[in-house]
């Protein structure tokens, strides 16, 4: 199973924060799904989550499930360059790490905007992208 990156795909800060990654993941350790695609649903649905999640979440190669903080710093584990260092946060416990993470996450769409539709990858990106 690859590592599996789902966000929400008509969030201007989420579709940003992929092309970042996209650009900083040459050897595509990460996949995507937008969490309002088929794939994203089913994903949802396969692991039991809430389907009106509004959080990043990252399945790794061996299926197990992240959200929040924790996602977003083990897809910054797989990056190339100092993105990496980011995952010494993992050894501050989660309930302190997701104030910060829940206060940009209910957030973003006024500080960021928001689109009508989910992105489209270029036809260089398609081939990472799950549905």
């Amino acid at each position: 199973m690859k590592n599996i990156v789902l966000f929400d795909g008509v969030c201007n800060m989420c579709n940003a924060s992929v092309q970042f990654i996209i650009k900083r993941d040459p050897k595509q350790r990460l996949s995507f799904a937008s969490l309002q695609s088929d794939f994203g649903q089913k994903m949802l649905s396969k692991y039991h989550l809430d389907k009106d999640i509004d959080s990043v979440v990252f399945i790794d190669g061996r299926g197990r499930i992240h959200g929040e903080s924790t996602a977003a710093l083990r897809v910054a584990r797989q990056l190339k360059g100092g993105w990496k260092l980011l995952a010494v946060f993992l050894i501050v416990p989660p309930a302190l790490r997701n104030v910060i993470y829940r206060i940009i996450a209910r957030n973003r769409y006024r500080w960021f905007g928001k689109k009508s539709e989910c992105m489209i990858p270029t036809a260089e990106q398609k081939e990472r992208f799950l549905d």
